[in-house]
């Protein structure tokens, strides 16, 4: 990717950020809505932001609908602040990689956990044994 397009994506990225932490009132919208990326074409006509809910499925259906229905009014805000050509049309996407990541952590504690008692066990067997 070209240097251009990374500033772009990273400028878009911060000011949706900004936008979805201070502007948007919309009570589906959760404070537990965070831009993990954007992905812009090279045509700046089309922008995919991808975000992370935490919550159940209820609530993450919840908060894109209702990023849905501030989709214009978000790039509104997005066509003051950021000064391209072509402000793109945003297109929302659900990312469930930190979720994914916090449970794989999750079953990985689990495992070393599970091993150091069965190594701790296998020791104590091992100095009755003697």
């Amino acid at each position: 990717m070209k240097t251009r397009m990374i500033r772009i994506n990273d400028e878009l990225k911060k000011e949706l950020s900004e936008i979805l932490r201070k502007e948007i009132h919309d009570p589906r919208v959760s404070a537990m809505t965070s831009v993990i990326r954007v992905e812009t074409t090279t045509d700046l006509k089309y922008c995919k932001i991808f975000v992370s809910v935490l919550g159940n499925e209820e609530e993450k259906e919840s908060v894109m609908k209702g990023l849905k229905n501030a989709k214009g009014f978000i790039r509104h805000l997005l066509a003051e602040r950021v000064n391209l050509r072509n402000t793109p049309e945003l297109i929302f996407k659900l990312d469930d990689s930190v979720e994914y990541a916090v449970r794989m952590d999750q079953l990985i504690k689990e495992v070393t956990e599970a091993d150091a008692r069965a190594a701790h066990s296998a020791e104590e067997g091992n100095a009755d044994g003697k």
